[in-house]
């Protein structure tokens, strides 16, 4: 789970108080700072995610540290159906969803020559096809609000290419195509889209999985700021982007790496 003693405290932002957002993917990583950070505006925060028991957890660590419980429920965002219902659910127990983060995501690595269909369907099905999805849901609520924000989580992999995550890359470019697509047909509803694309963030998924000491050693020789990077750095600029301060930011990719070269 995100170690909240990570970061330096957020910016508050007086517009995000008792907005409703919406975070795939919230359980863990990325998604649990995501949820801590929205938390901390006073925001009425719901997320979903598959693993029940990191997302109670979760909640109940937010609860001691004296935030209001997230509303959540599990679900499997590969499901358009669940994950549909699952938006509508905390529309009727919080009202119209304003901010949603896209956030739900597996890099799963495999050898591009060995990639099997399944695996492929599989991958879009998690990294590209909900995000699309809960936008088209949340939609007609940002309207009847007078508009909302939509974060997309993507990636710099979708810049960069690294070996063997072929299906991961492509959904991640997806998502950029997604946010221009949307802030241009959402943009008449007052309804902003953008995307955050992170670098090599070192979440426990990330350390336990990938991120050897060598890999990051590796990295700190690419980028310019040759520190690690972290969930809250990510939570940072979502806030920003969700806040009524970004009022005239849409159809961008903003990227949080620390100057990868």
């Amino acid at each position: 789970m995100y170690n909240y003693s990570s970061h330096e405290g957020y910016t508050p932002y007086r517009s995000l108080q008792n907005r409703t957002v919406f975070i795939t993917g919230g359980a863990s990583g990325i998604g649990a700072c995501l949820v801590e950070a929205f938390a901390s505006q006073g925001a009425q925060v719901a997320f979903v995610d598959v693993d029940q028991a990191a997302a109670t957890a979760l909640c109940d660590q937010l609860v001691a540290d004296g935030y209001n419980r997230p509303w959540f429920t599990p679900v499997d965002v590969s499901c358009v159906t669940e994950l549909q219902q699952s938006v509508s659910a905390a529309q009727q127990a919080l009202g119209n969803i304003t901010v949603l983060i896209n956030n739900a995501a597996d890099d799963q690595r495999y050898r591009t020559d060995t990639v099997t269909e399944q695996q492929w369907v599989d991958g879009l099905a998690v990294n590209l096809t909900p995000a699309f999805f809960a936008a088209q849901t949340v939609k007609p609520m940002m309207a009847a609000a007078g508009g909302g924000a939509i974060l997309n989580i993507s990636s710099v992999n979708a810049r960069f290419g690294p070996p063997d995550m072929a299906g991961y890359i492509t959904a991640k470019a997806g998502l950029l195509g997604l946010t221009k697509a949307l802030a241009t047909e959402y943009g008449s509803d007052n309804i902003r889209v953008n995307a955050i694309l992170p670098g090599w963030v070192a979440t426990e998924k990330q350390l336990a999985r990938w991120l050897t000491p060598e890999q990051e050693a590796a990295w700190m020789d690419r980028v310019c700021l040759r520190k690690r990077l972290g969930a809250h750095d990510v939570a940072k600029l979502a806030l920003f982007l969700a806040s009524d301060d970004a009022a005239m930011i849409t159809s961008q990719q903003l990227v949080v790496d620390g100057g990868r070269l």
